[in-house]
């Protein structure tokens, strides 16, 4: 079957709700609008039908297409904090939008550190006061899936209060919170991730399609649309599931968890007297399986999308073609161990994103994952090691326009993969936006990164690019409650190898923005790692506070050395 040929097939089974007047659901009280650019408005109505649409002292005139909807564009805005209304009136009648402001709206998209609340966080002290501010606001989009891409999606905007704050993404929060210290405008966050999704989900179809066509993802597709279509034929077997499941999480898992954290202890006690361990209880039943992989997951669960590109359908597409100022994408961890995939894909997603939107250079800021885990060897040389995911992330953001990277290994917590520390994140994650978005003069806001080394006999010197006003140790702005401070006193993080691609600690010298290696055990050094492990110890930053990204400058995960004294490695595909 032809993929683009779905939506149609699947609108044919739903009976069209078009005809009142209807602006769509993100122009809902208290909207912000994006200054200094075109902002598209548009809902339905009856085919045909006239519609007017003032804001601000503009007034645009649309007509509704055979199908009921219609789309305008206002002329690019200036940022205002005053409330103001939206007006769309039609042949039978009138929608107000009230409280609109212009200012600067982001979407923010990942995973769970992304969904991460801010009563979950740890909120600096002088935070706090700051929690009341109706002039940064959420729009946060409801979970779901769908097949092919949706029109609407359920939601509402919120301003911030000391009361409604609790509940939002706390990287967000610290972001829009940063940016309005800096900016003096409205700051709005579309709220639109899930925890524990992979980057498939999030990724549209026409991604995949794209050459060369990743035809296993276009595959599992496919057979998950078999299995959709043929489920909603039948409808009762998805209310028969949703009603089984529930029974399921009740009366099976329930007390089977309470079993197993029983056992745990019992196991645990049982060890320490050198006992033989029981065994684990098991399920009295198996967990029953969703007829439609198309479907929403179950109400109360922590279901979370399998195949591609369902979450992107229900949670992005219907965001298409809300005015922006970039994207914020936080996500990777449930893909750690598939780093060298992860270069093709995380491309994938940006520019697939950017074709939604019709905007090449539509503003990307990645942030790339924060150390997390025990370090089976000082640098890592397993491509499945998360040290290869950032390095996917890092790639983006060197190989794509307007793609800013904002590192956080050195905040990150070897015990939890959701560090507590969401503010120094958000912190980064502004400098990054006005570096690279907004373009303020003489700012540093990206870390360090690497650009070339040069081989001298037993010593390499590395230079970097975006060193600002020079490279120092320095400590991490937090440190996890477990964790140990790094000393400010040498430069730690560095590791030389040879030919026989045996790694070694080696000395650092700063020179400038350039850093001289050397170790004893390497005499004849062909490559460098540096910050290359799950929770790296590097201690290197510019001036400015920023840490230098962690990068190698061997190639060996193909088995295929570069060449010494070259550039970074361009990505390879997965």
């Amino acid at each position: 079957m032809n993929l683009k040929l779905l939506p149609l097939l699947l609108a044919a089974l739903v009976p069209s709700a078009y005809g009142e007047l209807a602006v769509h659901s993100l122009f809902t009280h208290g909207v912000v609008l994006q200054r200094s650019q075109a902002v598209p408005v548009w809902g339905t109505a009856s085919p045909g039908a006239k519609i007017d649409v003032a804001f601000a002292g503009q007034q645009i005139s649309i007509t509704a297409d055979a199908s009921g909807h219609w789309r305008g564009r206002l002329n690019p805005l200036e940022a205002s904090a005053t409330p103001r209304q939206l007006v769309v009136t039609g042949d039978h009648g009138t929608l107000t939008v009230e409280n609109v402001l212009v200012g600067d709206v982001w979407l923010v998209s990942g995973q769970s550190n992304m969904d991460l609340p801010l009563r979950s966080t740890q909120v600096q002290p002088e935070m706090t006061a700051e929690l009341d501010d109706p002039l940064i606001r959420f729009f946060k989009v409801a979970r779901g899936t769908a097949g092919e891409p949706q029109s609407s999606v359920k939601g509402k905007w919120t301003p911030v209060s000391a009361s409604s704050s609790r509940e939002l993404s706390a990287v967000g929060y610290f972001f829009a919170q940063e940016l309005r210290k800096t900016h003096k405008v409205p700051v709005a966050i579309i709220h639109s991730a899930w925890g524990g999704t992979r980057i498939k989900v999030w990724t549209p179809l026409s991604a995949y399609e794209a050459a060369p066509p990743l035809q296993k993802l276009l595959d599992e597709w496919k057979v998950g649309q078999r299995k959709s279509l043929a489920a909603r034929s039948h409808p009762e077997l998805l209310a028969a599931y949703y009603q089984d499941y529930q029974d399921w999480e009740k009366n099976v898992e329930e007390p089977h968890n309470r079993a197993h954290k029983a056992w745990q202890a019992a196991a645990t006690q049982a060890k320490a007297e050198g006992q033989s361990v029981p065994p684990a209880p098991v399920l009295s039943r198996p967990k029953p399986q969703n007829p439609d992989p198309f479907a929403g997951p179950t109400p109360g669960t922590y279901e979370r999308p399998l195949i591609a590109s369902l979450a992107y359908n229900a949670m992005i597409a219907p965001l298409v073609p809300f005015a922006l100022q970039g994207v914020v994408w936080y996500q990777g961890e449930h893909d750690a161990s598939n780093g060298l995939a992860y270069r093709d894909y995380l491309s994938r997603l940006i520019q697939g994103w950017r074709g939604s939107w019709e905007q090449n250079n539509l503003p990307f800021l990645v942030v790339q994952l924060p150390g997390y885990g025990k370090n089976a060897e000082p640098v890592a040389t397993q491509p499945n090691n998360i040290a290869w995911l950032r390095e996917a992330q890092a790639l983006a953001a060197r190989t794509l326009p307007q793609v800013g990277l904002v590192v956080t290994s050195d905040i990150g917590d070897p015990n939890d993969v959701h560090p507590a520390n969401k503010s120094h994140v958000g912190v980064r994650l502004a400098l990054a936006a006005r570096e690279l978005v907004h373009r303020e003069p003489g700012l540093v806001g990206l870390s360090p990164r690497y650009d070339r080394n040069e081989i001298n006999g037993p010593s390499v010197k590395v230079s970097f690019v975006g060193a600002g006003s020079g490279l120092e140790p320095n400590v991490a702005p937090w440190v996890a409650p477990k964790g140990v401070a790094l000393p400010t006193d040498k430069v730690i993080g560095f590791f030389l190898a040879g030919a026989d691609k045996k790694w070694a600690p080696a000395e650092a010298r700063i020179v400038g923005s350039d850093v001289v290696l050397t170790s004893a055990s390497v005499s004849a050094p062909v490559a460098v790692r540096y910050a290359w492990a799950s929770t790296p110890q590097a201690n290197l930053y510019n001036r400015e506070g920023l840490p230098v990204t962690p990068f190698r400058t061997d190639d060996w995960d193909t088995a295929s050395p570069r060449a010494a004294g070259s550039k970074a490695a361009e990505p390879d595909s997965p």
